[in-house]
C-alpha cells in the first residue's frame, strides 16, 4: 500500500516546500494523496488543491493549529467534508484574530466533520476517544522517547495510530535553505537561531520505502493514512461562482431589476427612438442573464449610485467601457455605440468568469466607499483580499545578508546597486547587468550569500493587502475561507488568507476599487475654482 503523506507544510516562512515541486514529487513517488496542513493557515491550500486535482492527486484539506500560550502544543485538523472545511476556516480565523484563543477548548468540542491528529497525550485526553481522533506517530532519532510514551498511552486507550511524516522541505539538502528561511522569520542570524525555532532535520519528503521501513512494526499506522484519505472528501467546486444576492424591497428577480434600472439609464443617455442602441442594450442584458451575472452588475451599480449620492468622483476603466449596460448604469463615461466599441471584448457567452469592472476613486474618498460596502453587506460578509509578497533580488539579498550578520550599512551599499529583477539572476548578476559588474560577489561571504539568496526567488514572504480588491460572500465569509490581520496588525485590517487568484478559484466575487491620486487632485482643483467663482 502506498502511504498517504500526512502533515505537509508550505506556510509563509515556515517551510521551503513549493507547490509545483511538491506536486512533481507526489507524481514521481506515485503518492495518491497529500494532507496539506500549513501552520495556522490555508493561504496556499487552494492553489495547491487546484493544481493537484489536475494531476489526479487528492488533497486532504487541513491545518496545523498550535496553542497561543504554548506554541509547541498542536493538533492537525483535517476536513472530512465541505462542512469540515468551513469549520476549519472558522477555527483558523479564531486562531488568527482572537488573543484569547484556546486550543483545548476547540478540540474538546464534538467536531463531527474534522479529524483530529496529535502526538500530545494531554490533547488526546481533551479530545476524548472516538473514531475521529488519532495519535500522530512521528518516528525520528530525536523523537524516540516521546514516541514510546505516546505508543503506550494510545495502545492502552485503544486510540488508533497514524503514520505522520512532517514535511518542511522536500529533500535533506534543503535543510540549509529552511534554516535561512527560519532565520529570516525569527529576525536572527544563522549562528544565533535556536534549535527550538527549527524543526527536525528528518522532516523532509520521504519516499514509500523510507516510510514503510520506519513503520514496519506498526503497519496499521500506514493503513490509517489510507483510511483517513478515503474518508476525507472535500469538493470546493472550483470555478463555480457563489454570488451574493442583491437584496431589494421590490418583489422582482435580479435580472428584471437590472433591466429596469438599465432602461431608466438608457432614456437619460439616448433618445427613445434610437433602435440601434436599444437593440444593443437588449442583447447585452440577454448575455448577462444567460451567464447569471445580474447580481454582480447590481452590486457595482449600488456602489456607483452611493458614491454619486455622496458627491464622489469616480471613473470606470478597462473593457467595461465597451458595454452599453455599463454606460447606462454610469459605470463608464464613453458611449460604446457612438464609438463602435466591441462588447464581446468585455463579456461574451464563451466566458465563464465574471466580468472585470474596475472603478477608480479619489485616494481621499476610496476608504469611505469601502466602509459603506462593509456596513451595507455586513462585516461578516466582506473582507479585503490578500496578495502574497514574494522575494525579489533586492529583498532576498538583503534578508540573506542580515542572516549572515552583515551590518545594515554594508548591505545597503550593495543592495542599491542590484537592479529590480528576479532573485534567480543573483548568481550571475555581474554578467547580466552592467551596473552590477563591480559588486564583487565572487568572494566570501558574498558568494555564499548570493548562492542562498537566489534560492529564495519568488518564494512567499508574507501576506499583504491587494491594492484594489475586496470580496463579498453570500453568507459568512469564514464559510468559504480563513481570515487574518494584514501584516501591520495595528491598522486592524482583516484580509482573506487566499490571494486574489485563489479567491476567484473558490468562486467568490471580487470587487475592484482603485485609488487614484489624480482624481483627488482634480477634485481639489475644482473645489478651489468653485470657491473663487463664489467669491467673485
Amino acid at each position: 500500500m502506498i502511504p498517504v503523506h500526512i502533515h505537509t507544510n508550505h506556510s509563509l516562512l515556515q517551510s521551503t516546500v513549493r507547490i509545483d515541486e511538491l506536486i512533481n514529487k507526489c507524481k514521481a513517488e506515485n503518492i495518491p494523496a497529500v494532507a496539506v496542513t500549513d501552520t495556522n493557515s490555508m493561504a496556499g491550500l487552494i492553489q495547491f488543491a487546484k493544481k493537484a486535482k489536475d494531476e489526479n492527486i487528492k488533497t486532504l484539506f487541513g491545518s496545523y493549529i498550535n496553542d497561543r500560550v504554548n506554541n509547541e502544543l498542536y493538533v492537525l485538523l483535517i476536513a472530512k467534508n465541505n462542512q469540515g472545511y468551513s469549520e476549519l476556516c472558522k477555527i483558523i480565523t479564531q486562531r488568527k484574530l482572537n488573543d484569547d484563543f484556546e486550543l483545548k477548548s476547540i478540540i474538546q468540542k464534538r467536531l463531527k466533520n474534522l479529524i483530529i491528529i496529535t502526538p500530545f497525550i494531554e490533547l488526546l485526553k481533551v479530545a476524548g476517544i472516538n473514531n475521529l481522533v488519532y495519535a500522530e506517530l512521528i518516528v525520528t532519532k530525536k523523537n524516540k522517547k516521546n514516541s514510546r510514551a505516546l505508543f503506550s498511552y494510545a495502545t492502552e486507550n485503544k486510540i488508533p495510530f497514524v503514520a505522520s511524516n512532517p514535511v518542511y522541505f522536500l529533500v535533506k539538502e534543503d535543510y540549509e535553505i529552511y534554516k535561512l528561511v527560519s532565520s529570516i522569520r525569527e529576525n536572527k542570524t544563522l549562528d544565533s537561531i535556536s534549535e527550538s525555532n527549527l524543526v527536525d532535520e528528518e522532516f523532509y519528503f520521504k519516499n514509500k520505502s523510507e516510510i514503510q521501513k520506519i513503520f514496519q512494526k506498526i503497519p496499521e499506522a500506514i493503513e490509517n493514512t489510507y483510511k483517513i484519505a478515503s474518508e476525507c472528501n472535500v469538493d470546493l467546486s472550483f470555478g463555480k461562482y457563489k454570488y451574493p444576492i442583491y437584496s431589494t424591497d421590490k418583489k422582482t428577480s435580479s435580472i428584471n431589476l437590472l433591466k429596469e434600472i438599465s432602461f431608466e439609464g438608457f432614456l437619460k443617455k439616448y433618445s427613445s427612438d434610437n433602435s440601434i442602441a436599444y437593440k444593443r442594450l437588449e442583447y447585452e442584458l440577454s448575455v448577462i442573464s444567460e451567464l447569471n451575472f445580474a447580481d454582480y452588475f447590481l452590486i457595482v451599480q449600488d456602489i456607483v449610485k452611493e458614491a454619486k449620492r455622496r458627491g464622489m468622483m469616480l471613473i470606470g476603466r478597462g473593457s467595461a467601457a465597451n458595454s452599453i449596460v455599463s454606460y447606462c448604469l454610469d459605470f463608464t463615461q464613453i458611449d460604446p455605440v457612438k464609438y463602435n466599441l466591441y462588447f464581446e471584448r468585455f463579456l461574451n457567452k464563451a466566458r465563464s468568469n465574471p466580468p472585470d469592472i474596475d472603478l477608480d476613486f479619489s485616494w481621499k474618498e476610496r476608504d469611505e466607499i469601502i466602509k459603506y460596502i462593509f456596513e451595507k453587506w455586513g462585516y461578516e460578509r466582506v473582507a479585503m483580499i490578500s496578495t502574497i509578497v514574494t522575494f525579489k533580488a533586492r529583498s532576498a539579498f538583503r534578508e540573506t545578508a542580515k542572516a549572515f550578520g552583515i551590518t545594515e550599512r554594508e548591505i545597503s551599499g550593495y543592495s542599491k546597486k542590484i537592479p529590480w529583477t528576479s532573485a534567480v539572476n543573483l548568481n550571475n548578476i555581474s554578467q547580466k547587468f552592467p551596473e552590477s559588474k563591480k559588486l564583487g560577489f565572487d568572494k566570501e561571504p558574498w558568494k555564499s550569500i548570493v548562492r542562498l539568496a537566489s534560492r529564495l526567488a519568488d518564494f512567499p514572504r508574507h501576506l499583504s493587502i491587494h491594492p484594489s480588491g475586496l470580496v463579498i460572500t453570500p453568507g459568512k465569509i469564514t464559510e468559504y475561507c480563513a481570515l487574518e490581520y494584514a501584516k501591520n496588525k495595528g491598522l486592524g485590517l482583516i484580509i482573506t488568507q487566499p490571494d486574489m487568484y485563489s479567491v476567484e478559484d473558490l468562486g467568490l466575487i471580487k470587487i475592484d476599487l482603485l485609488s487614484q491620486r489624480s482624481l483627488g487632485v482634480l477634485r481639489d482643483t475644482m473645489n478651489v475654482l468653485e470657491n473663487r467663482s463664489e467669491e467673485t
